[in-house]
């Protein structure tokens, strides 16, 4: 690994702090940058990439404090398919992630529980956002089983592995913490989820599962990435609010990305509508 590729990676994480958090002896490194109430990020595979960090960006000129916790991967380091493989394979053997089972949380989402819990002592506010993309797609969902999560985002969520039908439609989590979550949804809680129609990992069974089991209060965002798509997404399009993000006005991505800003602010109390955005990330 050349020194100089780190000094880069470190580079996309300018503007950040880091810190550490420990739960039962497990101990991570989270970024973090802004103010107000937090909004957990939790990056998709390989890591927390240069997009992943703009995103976190974003997030704080909205008026929040993105919260970036690494759970895989090298900070900062771009996103490649040779890089994504080296991540994906300790991932799916890991304990911490139930990559490959039916109906099950995975274990890391209480490590993510209780640095959510922090962050809120920490930043206070009414509660906690927390967004996951991808293989972490679900860890929001999972996450609503504590009352301070008021802000859930799932975007593209990909686990369980879709093995078969019924892979692709299980929501990766308990029966017990969709029970809890079914309970606050009909509290009034609610859940965004966003996907590109042809994605390859987050299939539409996913998404019909959420909507029936969560009704009117799961939102669902899906993006024709259909071939000859007006927009030119490619048809292996997945990352909603990062690798394919299309940040023009008027684009289908643009609002998914707007519209979960708003989210956050409208369910933490920052206000309505995207914020302001960071100098140099214009049209």
């Amino acid at each position: 690994m050349a020194t100089g590729d780190v000094g880069r990676w470190e580079a996309a994480l300018e503007g950040f702090t880091k810190e550490s958090f420990e739960v039962d002896g497990k101990r991570r490194d989270v970024f973090r940058m802004g103010t107000g109430p937090a909004v957990i990020v939790i990056a998709e595979i390989p890591g927390i990439t240069p997009r992943v960090a703009e995103f976190g960006r974003r997030v704080a000129a909205a008026g929040c404090t993105a919260v970036l916790p690494s759970l895989f991967g090298q900070p900062g380091r771009p996103a490649s398919g040779a890089y994504a493989l080296g991540s994906i394979g300790p991932a799916c053997i890991s304990r911490e992630f139930s990559a490959f089972a039916l109906k099950r949380t995975s274990p890391v989402t209480v490590w993510l529980r209780r640095l959510a819990a922090a962050e809120h002592g920490r930043c206070g506010g009414p509660g906690v956002g927390v967004v996951g993309m991808c293989f972490t797609g679900g860890f929001a969902l999972a996450m609503m089983v504590d009352d301070i999560v008021l802000a859930p985002v799932l975007s593209q969520p990909s686990l369980p592995f879709p093995l078969s039908r019924k892979f692709k439609a299980d929501v990766g989590i308990s029966d017990s913490d969709l029970a809890r979550v079914k309970e606050r949804t009909a509290a009034g809680a609610c859940v965004l989820g966003l996907r590109f129609t042809n994605d390859p990992f987050c299939f539409e069974e996913r998404f019909e599962t959420l909507r029936r089991e969560l009704g009117d209060a799961f939102i669902a965002v899906e993006i024709d990435s259909a071939p000859g798509n007006p927009y030119g997404h490619p048809k292996s399009a997945h990352s909603v609010l990062t690798e394919h993000l299309v940040d023009k006005e008027g684009t289908p991505t643009r609002a998914a990305l707007d519209q979960t800003l708003g989210f956050f602010r409208e369910k933490l109390g920052v206000g309505t509508g995207p914020g302001p955005r960071p100098e140099g990330m214009g049209e």
